[in-house]
């Protein structure tokens, strides 16, 4: 089976339950794709919220605010890519961390 529409909200979780979506995916669904996917999207949000919340902190002594700009982007780019690609039934892996996931 496709999936195609829980990939889709994995990744737009990102929105509105970052970390409890993926979690909850990886945990009840059966297939190994849909698994992976999943761990990498809760792997993503969680790296993302860190390296954000860091350069809120640095942001305070002004090196920060490039930082804080480019990971919100990145934040924000990366889980919408994965909601077209998902929708479109392409693969997707987030950068990094799909490399050490594995496919």
């Amino acid at each position: 089976m496709d999936h195609k529409g829980v990939k889709a909200i994995t990744h737009a979780s990102a929105f509105f339950a970052p970390f409890l979506v993926p979690l909850l995916v990886w945990l009840l669904m059966p297939e190994r794709e849909i698994k992976n996917m999943a761990l990498q999207a809760l792997l993503f949000h969680v790296g993302i919220g860190i390296l954000i919340s860091i350069s809120g902190i640095f942001s305070y002594i002004l090196i920060g605010i490039p930082f804080l700009i480019i990971f919100a982007l990145v934040g924000i780019y990366y889980p919408i890519k994965g909601v077209i690609y998902s929708l479109q039934g392409r693969p997707f892996h987030y950068p990094i961390i799909g490399s050490l996931i594995g496919h």
